[in-house]
């Protein structure tokens, strides 16, 4: 193994640098959306169930009890109830937000090992056949020794920045559709607890 990485040439360390870093990233990605995930409707249940039983107070016990965006952001609205239903939206929105950021961070950055680790990957192969020609010129006589070492090196890289972005991409395209469930449930869950607050007479401002 060893020694096809250092028959790969000089692009080989900013593969290997990728590399590292995008299972880094993806690891990282892939705890924190494990905390950001809850059974949601269980947890709606439990606000329901909550507010029937004792108002916004036991929604906001509820709230601190669970992790993640879909908890975050009805609390962030319980938070403005004496102001009435309109800034309970708004806080809703404005938390929310906040939360799909948090949720995306460095998603760009897998994005780009997946885009650029090809690149460097071909990158090295225009390299190792530049090598390969320079010896064939040098040499002045075609001989499979001569440019072996070239043509390895291009096809080395080749393989190598293809074997980086294919997982990437794959890690990836699921933390996508993981986030996108999670924004939709947020999103579905905030419209129903404030159809919940209208229903139980949360429609207007305390003190009018």
């Amino acid at each position: 193994m060893l020694e096809l990485f250092f028959d790969g040439g000089p692009f080989m360390w900013p593969l290997l640098i990728m590399l590292l870093f995008g299972i880094a990233v993806s690891f990282e990605r892939l705890w924190s959306l494990s905390q950001s995930s809850i059974n949601t409707r269980e947890f709606f249940a439990e606000v329901q169930e909550a507010l029937k039983q004792r108002g916004p107070e036991g929604v906001a016990e509820v709230c601190s009890n669970h992790k993640g965006p879909v908890a975050s952001v009805i609390h962030a609205g319980l938070l403005r109830l004496d102001r009435g239903i309109d800034h309970v939206e708004k806080a809703i929105e404005e938390s929310g937000a906040i939360e799909m950021a948090f949720l995306e961070k460095g998603m760009v950055w897998l994005s780009t090992v997946a885009n650029i680790a090809p690149l460097l990957g071909f990158l090295g192969t225009v390299s190792g056949m530049i090598g390969a020609f320079d010896a064939i010129a040098q040499a002045g006589d075609v001989e499979p020794s001569i440019v072996a070492s070239g043509i390895s090196e291009a096809l080395i890289t080749t393989a190598s920045g293809l074997v980086i972005a294919i997982p990437i991409q794959a890690f990836h395209n699921f933390f996508v559709s993981k986030i996108d469930k999670i924004i939709i449930d947020m999103q579905e869950s905030s419209t129903q607890f404030v159809d919940e607050l209208i229903q139980a007479g949360y429609d207007s401002p305390e003190g009018e």
